[in-house]
C-alpha cells in the first residue's frame, strides 16, 4: 500500500510538472539551418563572409586613395597585372581594381 501511495504520489508531481499547451497558441518553432560553409568565392561574396557589403562604397574611388587602415587585416588590393596566392580564405576581402586604377568590385575568398 505504501508502494502505492508513492507511486501515486510520483505520477502526480509529474503530471503537474508537464507542459500545457493552449491549442489556439501553439506554434511550431522553425528551425533555420545553418548556411553551408563558402567552398568558392562566388558563396563566399554572397555570403557575405569577409564583410565587402560594408565597403561597396569603394566601387569607383581610386585604389590609391584608399585607406587600408579602415578595412579588415588581411584584405588585399588587386590590380590586373599582379600575382597573388590561389588559396581560398572566405573570409578575406579582395578589393579589385581594373586597369584605369579604380576600384571595380570586392569579393571574398
Amino acid at each position: 500500500m505504501r508502494k502505492f501511495l508513492l507511486i501515486a504520489a510520483c505520477a502526480g508531481a509529474l503530471a503537474a510538472c508537464g507542459q500545457t499547451t493552449n491549442p489556439a497558441t501553439t506554434e511550431t518553432p522553425v528551425a533555420e539551418a545553418p548556411a553551408a560553409a563558402p567552398t568558392n568565392a562566388a558563396e563566399a561574396t554572397a555570403q557575405d563572409t569577409c564583410g565587402a557589403a560594408a565597403h561597396q562604397a569603394l566601387i569607383g574611388t581610386p585604389a590609391s586613395a584608399i585607406d587600408l587602415s579602415t578595412l579588415p587585416a588581411g584584405t588585399r588590393v588587386l590590380t590586373p597585372d599582379m600575382m597573388v596566392t590561389q588559396d581560398f580564405r572566405a573570409d578575406r576581402l579582395n578589393v579589385i581594381t581594373g586597369t584605369d586604377g579604380l576600384v571595380g568590385s570586392l569579393s571574398c575568398y
